[in-house]
């Protein structure tokens, strides 16, 4: 159980790691907490810096769910041992200690658990992810389908064990995205495609 904690204690600090507000702070002088979305996640980044920054925090982000995994399964740590690191990685972006107790809504740094555990199925999920993306223009819609159907697909590749892991992670990035649901609910969602749309416009202009 104290091995256990200890990478449980690791993996939230390393979740913490607030690599959004810190590369949008160093690079591009703005804070996404007061813009945008006032998220410090990948697409707010994109959205105020530019969609190579926002690459490099989905980058960081992901990597922060991967490493304590890894470091969890070289150390031969058990399937509940394995759940509990991913689980706290992920708190640790939701309350970053480094941003008192609040964060991001998690889902590039679910990915990055999944990537060691069960990559076939965390790839699907993700290009059923992107495609929703693609469609409706909702990066929000798209994350939560993300979450949605990666227990499904853990089913199909019999990979029952990490099936917990993956409804806590859908717990909590769906209790994240409470505000998104109800803008998209309401019609009121911003779009991906025409934010988009709106900064080459204001550029060339």
């Amino acid at each position: 159980m104290l091995f256990t904690l200890a990478l449980a204690a690791i993996a939230y600090l390393l979740g913490s790691c607030p690599w959004g507000l810190i590369i949008a702070r160093v690079f591009c002088g703005i804070d996404p907490r007061k813009d945008g979305s006032r998220n410090t996640g990948a697409t707010n980044v994109a959205r105020l810096c530019g969609f190579g920054w926002g690459v490099a925090v989905l980058a960081c982000d992901i990597a922060k769910g991967t490493l304590p995994v890894l470091l969890a399964m070289w150390e031969g740590g058990s399937v509940f041992t394995v759940t509990i690191v991913g689980l706290a990685a992920v708190l640790g972006h939701v309350f970053s200690v480094f941003m008192g107790f609040k964060g991001g809504k998690a889902v590039a740094t679910s990915i990055g658990v999944f990537i060691p555990l069960a990559f076939f199925p965390v790839l699907i999920a993700s290009i059923i992810c992107l495609a929703v993306i693609a469609i409706s223009g909702f990066v929000s819609l798209g994350s939560l389908t993300l979450l949605t159907v990666l227990p499904i697909v853990l089913a199909y590749f019999g990979q029952y064990q990490w099936i917990p892991l993956a409804l806590c992670l859908w717990a909590v990035v769906t209790w994240r995205h409470k505000e998104n649901i109800a803008r998209l609910r309401a019609g009121k969602e911003k779009s991906w495609i025409k934010s988009r749309n709106k900064q080459q416009e204001s550029k060339e202009n």
